[in-house]
């Protein structure tokens, strides 16, 4: 016994005679599309002007001053070409300063490279990290350590427990009389 496949088009209903006729569309944008990319299919004669009705998009970031994010814009080419006033937009692009590209995960490490936190303030003392506690870091953590406490547990952090061996040895605390694995010194 066998098997007959009837493949119909996607977007019109209609019945697909040969295979060979059957084009593959993959949509990756669309209001109505909300899990990402998806797959239909469609005669040949159906998406034959397609190519033609395409539009020239621009697509361009805007980066305001105070906003973390940037705001990403697709907009007709034309519409885009019509910003420059000063000199025909060709020029403007010609003439505009290279974007560093960059790898990915490379921009968060620079970014953390260019903002080192100083863990010594009492801004950032106790917050775990994968550096070494600076002796300064340290004293601020053994002088202020319920105020520290009190940041790290708002800003949804664990706290430092004078309990804990790894606490007492990261940050020279006295433990309590017993605590296992600690030793006075």
């Amino acid at each position: 016994m066998g098997q007959k496949i009837i493949r119909f088009s996607d977007l019109t209903g209609k019945h697909v005679e040969d295979d060979d006729d059957l084009v593959r569309i993959v949509v990756h944008r669309h209001p109505d599309l909300a899990d990402g990319p998806v797959e239909i299919e469609a005669l040949a004669g159906e998406v034959a002007d397609v190519e033609e009705l395409a539009l020239d998009l621009v697509t361009i970031e805007l980066h305001h001053p105070g906003s973390d994010e940037p705001r990403t814009v697709v907009l007709e080419a034309e519409a885009f070409d019509r910003l420059a006033s000063a000199a025909p937009m060709a020029e403007v692009l010609q003439g505009a300063k290279p974007v560093a590209r960059s790898i990915p995960g490379q921009a968060v490490a620079s970014r953390a490279a260019k903002e080192r936190v100083n863990y010594a303030t009492l801004d950032h003392a106790g917050r775990p990290h994968k550096g070494r506690t600076t002796d300064a870091e340290k004293q601020l953590v053994r002088e202020h350590l319920a105020e520290i406490n009190e940041r790290l547990a708002a800003e949804g952090v664990r706290t430092i427990d004078p309990a804990n061996p790894e606490h007492v040895a990261r940050y020279g605390l006295d433990a309590p009389a017993g605590a296992p694995g600690v030793t006075r010194g």
